[in-house]
């Protein structure tokens, strides 16, 4: 294990941290709840969170601008004093939807993302503090602050990574998800009376079937936001909730009603054949949304 896998790895076991962690994410938490803030931030409409894209423009500047520090000269003081100002313009809504994804963490990731969090803001304010000594004309003294700023941003850059790529946070729980390529038996109808909900699996893979209005409906059971159970969750309306984080999904075809998932819920056709629910993967060329109701049997794709 390298060093800085050693020390993440200390940073995910110091409970210390959690003394900071919990009041701040529970802040946080009351900050985000209105819906509108919860799915901006979440980047609930890209189809994956914003955080990510946004951290580009603050690493790409602050870099770029490090290196014309470097080597550029004279010439290239106006364009690095630029790009300065670009990078620590675009941290504030980066660190808004940083500190919006990490109020979902728990345990070590949530001690690994607020020393993120902490070291990004020291890069922050080491930029800040260079560009008022660019601006007196103290040129060595900005650089000098840009390189440290550069230094600890690379670091939180670092931690950011291990969050993301390493422990898997917020990424989308069902990509991997496939379920039934062919109509596959999961529930006795008599076992879903109108209004109720059951979780079956399928393949493998868990769904969550509801019947409502006389339509069964069926979404994968993980929440593609952080792999809650939805067949725990609450259901209203023709929704789903997240007892987790509170992502909700329309049972009609797994789109997003509310944040902070960004990825739909995959949803299967369903139908009932010989008293069964059967479910399967949607296919390309099925015939409509709904298909006709009989005593014995209807279809529906969600």
């Amino acid at each position: 294990m390298s060093m800085p896998q050693k020390a993440a790895r200390r940073l995910e076991n110091a409970q210390a941290l959690d003394k900071v962690a919990k009041p701040y994410g529970s802040l946080v938490k009351r900050v985000v709840r209105p819906k509108f803030v919860r799915n901006l931030l979440s980047g609930t409409n890209l189809g994956h969170p914003l955080h990510p894209m946004l951290t580009d423009v603050p690493i790409g500047a602050w870099t770029m601008a490090g290196l014309l520090d470097a080597i550029g000269g004279p010439d290239a003081e106006p364009a690095a004093d630029l790009l300065v100002t670009a990078g620590i313009v675009s941290a504030v809504p980066t660190a808004l939807t940083g500190a919006n994804d990490w109020s979902d963490t728990i345990g070590g990731e949530r001690r690994v993302g607020i020393v993120h969090a902490a070291a990004n803001s020291a890069a922050l304010l080491l930029y800040g503090t260079s560009l008022a000594a660019r601006r007196r004309g103290d040129r060595g003294k900005g650089k000098a602050l840009g390189f440290a700023g550069l230094g600890v941003m690379m670091a939180g850059a670092y931690l950011g990574g291990h969050l993301s790529f390493t422990r898997g946070v917020n990424v989308n729980r069902t990509a991997w998800l496939e379920g039934p390529e062919e109509w596959t038996p999961v529930l006795a109808d008599a076992e879903l009376p109108e209004g109720a909900h059951r979780t079956a699996a399928a393949d493998g893979v868990r769904v969550l079937l509801h019947r409502r209005n006389g339509k069964v409906y069926a979404l994968a059971n993980t929440c593609s936001h952080m792999g809650g159970p939805l067949g725990e969750g609450t259901i209203e309306d023709g929704c789903v909730t997240c007892p987790w984080h509170g992502s909700t999904f329309k049972f009609s075809d797994g789109a997003i009603e509310r944040g902070p998932a960004s990825s739909p819920q995959p949803c299967y056709e369903t139908r009932v054949q010989g008293g069964r629910i059967e479910i399967r993967v949607p296919q390309p060329d099925s015939p409509a949304h709904v298909a006709e109701e009989s005593p014995r049997r209807s279809t529906v794709i969600t």
